[in-house]
């Protein structure tokens, strides 16, 4: 029902660490430092200037454009500035990262792609570069392209487990069931306490009808992280496949008590209660969940009509 719109929202992306060498500017360091302390409180206009900033001091720009081209490795989408770059200290890639980050949850995806594509032309190593230009070629609906940039991530650092994480959304929504369940075992078998891969691997198992194995893992993901909305909603889908409305119901009003613009959380308890015979608590979940997502409101009307034609032949 709404597992892939969700699995969407908790993509990865990683900041690069501070790498520097002896020729690194303290000018340079404090615009990095100054912009990783605004992107880590969600200043994002803040920290692009800042990490901007950073680029052009810790590099020697000339006028001459280069190619795209280092170790071998072509890439598409790189900035002008970064192909001007002929002196290259170690924080310039870091700092192209981490811009390409901010630009992500800006969801400017073709930005963040030319910044990542730049790291990666100072450093073809930086894993991680390729982990967030996947987050963002997926934002664009590139989907093979992702897969690519994340197979190659792994392929460089298979003890990353957000490259996992990341890979088994992916997969899922590309419909590879067993390749998306074997990426977030591993990715768990990696971080244990990984509530984003819990909560991805509980919808799977949704999707396969293993709804006791949701249940845990959405038990688990709310024993680690108790106010997260979305494992409430989770879990009330959960109870709602297994046929148990009123423990779907109670999920649903924590979820919706967290953050009341879930329109899935809406979408679901107007069935739930549907089912249970609350047709007045139903229509107003039915409007709530359509004042926020417009495009629901033909599913919600044939799912209504299905959970009141099961209401009658329970009631038989």
């Amino acid at each position: 029902m709404c597992q892939r719109n969700l699995l969407l929202a908790l993509i990865v992306v990683i900041l690069a660490g501070l790498t520097v060498s002896a020729q690194t500017s303290n000018s340079a360091v404090q615009a990095y430092n100054n912009a990783t302390r605004k992107i880590e409180s969600g200043d994002w206009d803040g920290a692009i200037e800042d990490y901007s900033r950073a680029i052009v001091l810790s590099s020697k720009l000339t006028r001459e454009r280069r190619g795209g081209t280092l170790a071998g490795n072509s890439f598409s989408g790189e900035s002008d500035e970064a192909a001007n770059i002929t002196v290259i200290d170690p924080l310039t890639a870091d700092a192209y990262n981490n811009r390409g980050v901010a630009r992500f949850h800006k969801s400017d995806f073709r930005g963040a792609i030319a910044d990542f594509t730049s790291a990666l032309r100072i450093r073809p190593s930086l894993a991680n570069a390729f982990l967030n230009r996947a987050a963002a070629k997926r934002g664009l609906g590139d989907l093979k392209g992702a897969l690519a940039d994340l197979d190659q991530s792994i392929s460089m650092n298979k003890s990353q487990y957000e490259a996992f994480n990341n890979r088994g959304s992916l997969r899922n929504e590309l419909h590879d069931t067993k390749g998306a369940l074997d990426d977030l075992n591993k990715a768990l078998e990696l971080n244990p306490k990984s509530t984003d891969s819990l909560y991805l691997r509980g919808y799977l198992f949704i999707d396969l009808k293993n709804y006791d194995a949701a249940l845990a893992d959405f038990e688990k993901t709310l024993k680690l992280k108790p106010d997260m909305a979305l494992a409430y909603h989770a879990r009330g889908t959960a109870w709602m496949f297994k046929g148990y409305m009123e423990k779907a119901v109670a999920n649903f009003d924590e979820a919706l008590s967290r953050d009341p613009e879930i329109a899935w959380a809406y979408f679901n308890r107007s069935l739930a209660r549907t089912y249970l015979g609350d047709e007045a608590g139903a229509e107003r979940d039915f409007n709530e969940a359509v004042r926020i997502r417009p495009d629901l409101k033909n599913d919600l009307v044939r799912r209504t009509d299905l959970a009141r034609n099961l209401r009658r032949i329970g009631t038989r």
